[in-house]
């Protein structure tokens, strides 16, 4: 079974409230009249985000999460979907009056959408598990410097089996290079965020012990509740908003499907999966 393996620690220090931290994060926004808007304070200054690619078991994690009594983990919320539309020539420089800008007001309308969900469940720790998420992590790190990172890793292999049996007609190079898109972003998270990291493998495995080791992350009590997901009512499972397969529906733990033997790997993903801790033969 793959274990973990740990990033190395990021130095750079967060900031007391909301305000992000002072130099250029990848992918930082560049404005072509040079103004950007300064960080407002957020509704949920501390979200929690599950980065993994597709087809690597976040369905699973979020309904064990969701099953503790603190946490909120609802279906994914694709806020990188949600847009502002600045509709005129002059509101531009309307919101920049109000030291705003496109992007900012797209950060408080997520971190809306985040309260809004957190205090209609009662609970008061929320996290996020949408995968696309961990294509635009520089960008919640902007939003919320003060966000914790769940890193979900799977054997990129196995994720290759996966979305080819998943898909009607499978095109080999395309989900190759999908796979490796999510991989890149996932190893460069990993090395630059101060995250907690798992394997699926590890968490179809030893359930108890990686929700525990999540909980501490969390700084929150473990509760035995949350490995009997398939007693509590998590939403419907259908697509576009996450897993919705007679597996995750079965309400049990299964263990992970290995990849299949006759997937070869590309280099550069042979490399990260040897990062990750998985053997690559």
């Amino acid at each position: 079974m793959a274990q973990a393996v740990a990033p190395p620690r990021r130095t750079t220090p967060t900031h007391p409230g909301s305000i992000p931290r002072t130099g250029t994060a990848p992918g930082a926004r560049q404005h072509a009249d040079g103004y950007t808007a300064p960080a407002t304070a957020r509704l949920v200054p501390s979200p929690v985000f599950v980065l993994s690619s597709v087809r690597s078991g976040s369905t699973l994690l979020r309904v064990l999460l969701n099953s503790h009594s603190r946490i909120r983990a609802p279906h994914e919320m694709h806020l990188r979907t949600l847009h502002v539309h600045l509709s005129r020539e002059f509101t531009a420089d309307a919101m920049r009056e109000l030291e705003l800008d496109k992007e900012e007001l797209e950060h408080l309308l997520w971190d809306r959408v985040l309260h809004k969900e957190l205090d209609r469940s009662g609970k008061d720790v929320i996290v996020d598990k949408t995968p696309p998420n961990t294509l635009i992590w520089p960008r919640l790190e902007r939003c919320w410097p003060e966000a914790r990172y769940i890193l979900l890793l799977r054997h990129p292999g196995a994720v290759i089996t996966s979305l080819t049996k998943r898909r009607a007609d499978p095109d080999p190079e395309e989900i190759r290079a999908e796979v490796l898109e999510y991989s890149e972003k996932l190893e460069e998270a990993r090395g630059a965020l101060d995250c907690h990291v798992i394997t699926y493998e590890q968490l179809t495995a030893e359930p108890e012990e990686t929700t525990r080791g999540i909980c501490d992350y969390l700084d929150i009590p473990w509760e035995q509740g949350m490995l009997d997901y398939g007693t509590r009512d998590h939403g419907s499972f259908r697509p576009q908003l996450g897993d919705w397969s007679d597996t995750i529906k079965s309400g049990r733990i299964q263990t992970a499907r290995p990849a299949d033997p006759g997937t070869g790997l590309p280099p550069r993903l042979q490399e990260i999966a040897a990062a990750w801790g998985y053997p690559t033969t």
